[in-house]
């Protein structure tokens, strides 16, 4: 296969973006390449807006075909929780075909070695930044995120969390040399000599299941990790998030085809409604590496049952902010409200559980009781969200029937502190919009404990009154422990109380932000410095990301002679 882009030529392009984002995950300070802002594209072959609406535009009710081999059929049917019906059909792969042409392409990729394949990677981020426009919209509705948050979110950093794997996938490879002499003295006798070859060779095909609400944030740390460590990648979209995902896939096999390897290295397997391939997939001895993102059952039950595979899973936790004493009474609240109101709490990092003591906390505004505090978030989020308009570009849309109905069902779990408010979208009638709902727990109660100790995905939390911060801090170990957390939060103005509740996080290995009042919230990590996850407690396998996310996916296959 012919090369129009050598590999000269994209080390020339990317090794310095690389060399600054191995410098980033070192020092764990603040870095970007991709621009946040809107206004930022539109030049250097990048889409602006207009030109993104237009291109997402064009896809509506078009074939995507990828060029892939073993289509035996087009498959589609995503309507986005805006209303629309998006038409888009994908190709639906025979897999007996498809596989073994995915494996096909391995040698060559391999053989390239790690700096090659990093800057590879790094061309297709590029080219999916080029297209942020585009890509933001598909992301919006597919997942219902608001257009804003679709395009940070689902475009920047998302490529910034990609290009992250690409960084920490690099550094696990050439830490052992190429190629080594080795000599050792035997007194007398001539010393023993050898050269060694070290080659980081792939696991084999990796499979990454994508889920609804962030199908590019949470999708590219694996697709990207496994790529470049010199794996295959087999992309199984969630049905009802197709688009952003099967968009990436092109754009990758284009700039595989470009630099002279195979694009069967990443192909899409988009399936038929109710046809649940992603199990039949998982079990194939082709797939060496599974990463996926969704519900405990399925997690546990890939876990449990892909035993020819890695599995790196990001499931159900239940976040728990611990809330004892502060020093910004107001700014703890309005960073808490937008937290809860965020995506419609449609967010693994969503804090569900708000603990308070019964008695009440202190503040710099004085003593606050219990209800006190439920009443005031209350009306934090009510103030958040009181505007129609302003609402709508925080709370996006409810992805789907189940948070709904998870919505709904929460206001009979116990005393409603805020009732969850319809709120029309007047550019998308079809949306279906709500307000959180905040329901008042007592921790004491065996009955409420089925509630606060179950997942509650999507805008509900609930204040749970508790007897104490030492009864807090048990509560939260008890519930990282059991059920999982991605994030922790705690707000106090007493050392003992945050290093008891620090001690907790690090026992349980849960990340946790403390006593957070201005723009930066619990529920949002930013790539190259913060973790997601910690693959440490019940909530996820794996965290975002880290050596351990990337080492595993290739192993070193060492061949040595004599001098």
């Amino acid at each position: 296969m012919t090369a129009a882009l050598s590999a000269h030529e994209l080390i020339a392009r990317h090794r310095s973006t690389l060399d600054q984002a191995l410098e980033a995950i070192r020092t764990r300070a603040y870095w970007s390449p991709h621009p946040e802002h809107p206004k930022a594209y539109g030049e250097n072959g990048s889409l602006d807006a207009a030109a993104g609406k237009a291109a997402f535009d064009a896809l509506l009710g078009s074939r995507l075909d990828l060029g892939q081999p073993g289509t035996d059929d087009w498959v589609g049917g995503e309507t986005s929780p805006y209303g629309i019906d998006l038409g888009v059909t994908y190709p639906h792969a025979d897999l007996d075909v498809l596989l073994p042409a995915m494996k096909a392409g391995q040698r060559a990729w391999r053989d390239a070695g790690a700096e090659q394949r990093a800057v590879v990677c790094l061309e297709i981020l590029k080219r999916i930044s080029d297209r942020t426009h585009e890509f933001a919209h598909a992301v919006m509705h597919t997942s219902g995120q608001a257009f804003m948050m679709a395009f940070q979110a689902g475009g920047p950093h998302a490529q910034d969390r990609g290009m992250e794997a690409v960084a920490y996938a690099y550094v696990e490879q050439v830490r052992t040399p190429d190629n080594a002499e080795w000599t050792k003295p035997q007194g007398k006798r001539d010393p023993l000599a050898m050269t060694k070859q070290f080659t980081p060779v792939p696991r084999g095909i990796a499979l990454m299941i994508g889920c609804n609400t962030f199908p590019t944030w949470n999708g590219y740390p694996g697709l990207f990790a496994s790529l470049a460590t010199g794996n295959a990648v087999l992309v199984k979209p969630h049905p009802r998030a197709v688009l952003p995902l099967a968009l990436t896939v092109q754009v990758a096999r284009e700039v595989l085809a470009e630099t002279g390897f195979d694009p069967n290295l990443i192909a899409l397997a988009a399936e038929r409604p109710g046809e649940g391939i992603a199990k039949t997939l998982a079990l194939r001895p082709e797939i060496r590496i599974i990463d996926y993102t969704g519900s405990t059952e399925f997690g546990d039950w890939l876990e449990a049952n892909a035993r020819q595979a890695q599995v790196y899973t990001e499931k159900a936790g239940v976040n728990t902010v611990v809330v004892h004493s502060t020093s910004d009474y107001k700014g703890m609240l309005s960073n808490l409200a937008f937290s809860l109101s965020l995506y419609s709490g449609q967010m693994c990092t969503t804090p569900q559980n708000l603990l308070v003591p019964r008695e009440g906390i202190s503040t710099d505004q004085g003593p606050k009781s219990y209800d006190e505090v439920v009443a005031d978030l209350a009306k934090s989020v009510d103030g958040l969200l009181g505007d129609d308009a302003r609402a709508n570009a925080l709370l996006g849309a409810i992805v789907n029937p189940d948070v709904k109905a998870r919505l709904e069902a929460a206001a009979g779990l116990g005393e409603v502190a805020l009732a969850s408010r319809e709120i029309t979208n007047p550019d998308f009638p079809g949306a279906v919009v709500r307000t959180p709902v905040i329901v008042k727990l007592d921790g004491a109660k065996p009955d409420a404990e089925a509630a606060y100790m179950s997942e509650c995905f999507g805008p509900v939390s609930f204040a749970v009154a508790v007897d104490s911060a030492t009864d807090a801090a048990e509560l939260l170990r008890r519930t990282v422990r059991e059920k999982g957390a991605m994030t922790v939060g705690a707000y106090t103005t007493d050392p003992e109380v945050e290093q008891a509740v620090e001690e907790v996080c690090l026992e349980e290995a849960a990340q946790l932000s403390l006593n957070l009042t201005g723009g930066v919230y619990v529920n949002q990590t930013a790539a190259f410095s913060d973790f997601h996850g910690s693959g440490g407690n019940p909530a996820a396998s794996a965290a975002l990301c880290d050596g351990a996310f990337v080492a595993n996916r290739f192993r070193v296959v060492e061949v040595r002679r004599d001098a």
